[in-house]
């Protein structure tokens, strides 16, 4: 079984929604348990219990939440050994467009990346101007199809990347799969 955890902050409802999003992405690769989890109900057990995490923040000032650094720097901190080689990826909403969502992702991805996670981006395009080179991000609440649609192949692609990395699943690589891949220019 396929154990993803979406694990995320939110301030205002808009990254709750997007983890949601997320979550229903990564229950889309059959044989897949999805737990969410707001970072003020998670342990360390829940982390060490998946095989995929996907990680949510507001854009605080460009990075990560004050209390998903906490998490890490405290709750993960004597654990850090025991996620070694997991795989994981982040999402941000900010204010606006504009407000850091990306250097965000990059700073929750650095955080994972220090604790041994295997860390991705996504080439495909959600949309015909939408990518998710370093996660997931949205100017406040995914309301438009664009941002809900790229919080769902975020979990998605998580999915299958835990699926074949680490359950051997070799019809769950998403380059191996009959789906065709359009070109920004071929999107309508």
């Amino acid at each position: 079984m396929n154990k993803i955890l979406v694990l995320y902050d939110s301030q205002s409802g808009n990254v709750a929604q997007m983890a949601t999003l997320v979550a229903e992405g990564a229950g889309q690769v059959p044989d897949t348990e999805v737990r969410v989890l707001h970072i003020g109900e998670a342990t360390a057990g829940d982390v060490i219990w998946c095989d995929g995490l996907a990680v949510g923040s507001p854009t605080n000032m460009g990075i990560l939440s004050w209390k998903m650094k906490r998490f890490w720097d405290e709750t993960m901190f004597d654990h850090w050994m025991q996620v070694d080689g997991k795989i994981a990826c982040a999402f941000s909403s900010a204010g606006g467009w504009g407000g850091g969502m990306e250097l965000a992702c990059q700073s929750l991805l650095t955080v994972l990346m220090n604790f041994g996670f295997l860390v991705f981006g996504v080439t495909d395009y959600a949309s015909k101007h939408l990518t998710l080179h370093y996660g997931a991000v949205t100017s406040k609440a995914p309301r438009e199809p664009d941002a809900q649609a790229a919080c769902k192949l975020l979990g998605r692609r998580l999915a299958e990347w835990t699926a074949f990395c680490i359950h051997g699943r070799k019809d769950q690589h998403p380059a191996a799969k009959d789906i065709p891949r359009p070109l920004p220019g071929e999107m309508e």
